[in-house]
């Protein structure tokens, strides 16, 4: 499937000129030639820094081999420059200036036979004219002297420096047959059913490297490759047992070289480059999921993407997302495939972590799903997954890693709108009990989507609301609440100048155990009850959370129930600072 995905994709980079197709190479021309119809030089042309033109594939070949509509100045002019004299000179010990433009004559005069237009006769007139002997002391090249052996160039007529002789259109139609033909006769001899056409092509025998996975070989790492004998199926060796044609693997490996140099297209998650794409030919459909999936939404630059995120997530509270109303916020074509795949280097090759394909619009629905499950409160912003993998990481951490396989079920979760891993349940809870640090909001919304997914795919009703359920009547959820409030009393109590609280000492015990650790800390409250000022105030709602526990603690808390304590915990002890913030609203009105 990857394979196929990526040569289709490359098709469409293709039409829009962002990779090469194989006939042609990028080439840095540093000077345009200008030709009088004669065919002698009318002038040279600096070009700007870095002027690139598409070109006519440039020879691989070793040894002496002149490129169609050559560009190196050897092959053009046959003249070395001495740099210990400072002068031209057509005389070396291989004689290979000579030699060169020899060959660039032969090559180009057999290419141009039968072409007729004004800029392809002067190019002509020019290979058939110039004699290297003769223009040692050429007044256009003594200008560029300094610059000359490591310049590139093109041609073009006196007049018209937007008509270049390389995209004449005579000469692209007579190089795309040379080319096809070359390749004919170049071909390998081994010709089998490719695995993604099916059709009977040349198979690659060794499969072009990819640059610029994080981690891998400097010089490039191959997704496809056999070295040892052992993978070695009927006697075929390297990848002659893939049938992976030559023309898809050039398509496939042009196709994900792009997509691994587009910061738009690739995420770093520890060891693993997470690499996306939608497959279509709108940049903003790219854009609007690389935005939404992967951006930082406290940093977002793009305000309209987070209004779409903001309006999916609206319509997914009442519960009426469906790919159409995506497709209608954000533009994109609800039909258009969406592909992620991570990738992992080892020592030669790069490892398939996993691979996801579905419609991007909905993706983007369930990816709405995903936010509004992690919401916590109202005014709560999205959570990017790097936020989620930090939350599941120690503050005390060397490394700073979290299990590949994790975060790829939670991408997974994310994007086919499935459970959450029970590992990401256990693995907050437990931060959540180890750390020393407030319990924040991110952790508290990634236990309550644990939770209340589970609930909805189970057909239940969701368990966990945004805010303080008073009605929530499950004995972990209220030993959670009745925590909150004991903890409050006490820095009520001492004035808020304490080193440590309960939390401190009895928190993770009591989301475990708490018919144990709660008769202590109920005892401890009754000391803090005679030191409040609002003892009558914290009494009262004790009385009330005990009393809907039955007056009996549960003897153990499972993994979901030490989730719904500390959901508990978080939204009770929250509702402390939302009515003092309230009640400051309030009296600065009747002020």
């Amino acid at each position: 499937m990857l394979i196929q995905a990526l040569s289709e994709y490359y098709d469409i980079l293709s039409q829009e000129g962002k990779v090469l197709s194989d006939e042609y190479s990028k080439v840095n021309i540093n000077y345009i030639v200008c030709l009088r119809e004669d065919g002698k030089i009318d002038s040279l042309i600096e070009c700007e820094k870095n002027k690139t033109e598409i070109m006519p594939k440039r020879s691989e070949k070793p040894g002496i081999c002149s490129n169609i509509i050559e560009h190196r100045a050897l092959y053009l002019f046959g003249l070395n420059f001495d740099k210990d004299k400072d002068i031209f000179t057509t005389s070396d010990k291989t004689n290979k200036a000579q030699k060169s433009h020899d060959d660039f004559v032969k090559t180009n005069l057999e290419f141009l036979e039968g072409l007729n237009s004004p800029v392809i006769n002067a190019y002509r007139k020019f290979i058939e004219n110039w004699n290297p002997e003769e223009e040692l002391e050429n007044i256009h090249l003594l200008a560029i002297i300094k610059k000359y052996s490591n310049s590139n160039f093109a041609f073009c007529l006196r007049g018209e420096i937007d008509k270049l002789l390389h995209k004449d259109e005579m000469v692209l139609g007579k190089w795309l047959k040379y080319y096809e033909k070359s390749s004919e006769e170049n071909k390998n001899d081994v010709i089998a059913q490719c695995a993604v056409t099916g059709e009977k092509e040349a198979i690659s025998r060794i499969h072009d490297k990819i640059k610029g996975v994080p981690g891998g070989l400097a010089t490039g790492s191959v997704l496809i490759g056999f070295n040892n004998s052992s993978e070695s199926s009927y006697g075929n060796e390297q990848s002659y047992n893939s049938n992976i044609s030559q023309r898809i693997m050039r398509k496939y490996t042009k196709a994900l070289n792009y997509l691994l140099s587009s910061k738009k297209n690739r995420n770093l998650f520890d060891d693993v480059t997470v690499i996306h794409w939608a497959m279509s030919n709108k940049q903003d459909d790219d854009d609007i999921m690389s935005m939404i999936l992967f951006d930082d939404f406290d940093d977002m630059d793009d305000k309209s993407t987070n209004d779409m995120l903001s309006k999916m997530m609206l319509d997914a509270k009442k519960g009426n997302i469906t790919s159409q109303r995506v497709s209608a916020i954000t533009g994109i074509n609800e039909n258009v495939d969406f592909y992620m795949f991570g990738l992992k280097p080892n020592s030669s090759r790069l490892s398939l972590k996993f691979i996801y394909k579905k419609k991007a619009a909905d993706i983007l629905s369930n990816i709405a799903q995903h936010q509004l499950d992690l919401q916590i409160s109202e005014n709560m912003k999205p959570i990017p997954f790097w936020v989620i993998k930090r939350e599941l990481i120690s503050p005390k951490s060397s490394n700073g890693k979290v299990n590949p396989e994790l975060m790829t079920k939670i991408f997974e979760a994310a994007i086919y709108g499935t459970n959450y891993p029970q590992a990401l349940l256990f693995e907050t809870i437990r931060r959540v009990k180890t750390d020393k640090i407030a319990f924040n909001s991110n952790r508290a919304g990634i236990i309550k989507a644990c939770i209340n997914r589970k609930s909805r795919i189970l057909n239940k009703r969701e368990e966990i609301k945004m805010s303080l359920d008073k009605e929530n009547k499950n004995p972990a959820y209220l030993c959670g609440r009745l925590f909150a409030v004991l903890e409050k009393l006490q820095q009520d109590a001492m004035g808020n100048n304490l080193n440590s609280t309960i939390k401190d000492s009895y928190f993770a015990a009591a989301s475990s155990r708490p018919s144990i650790v709660f008769p202590k800390i109920l005892k401890l409250a009754q000391n803090h009850l005679k030191k409040s000022t609002h003892s009558t105030y914290y009494n009262k709602l004790i009385e009330e959370i005990i009393d809907q526990l039955e007056n009996e603690f549960p003897d153990i808390l499972l993994l979901t129930d030490q989730g719904r304590f500390m959901i508990g915990y978080y939204q009770q002890y929250q509702s402390f600072f939302t009515k003092n913030a309230e009640n400051s609203e309030n009296n600065t009105e009747e002020e």
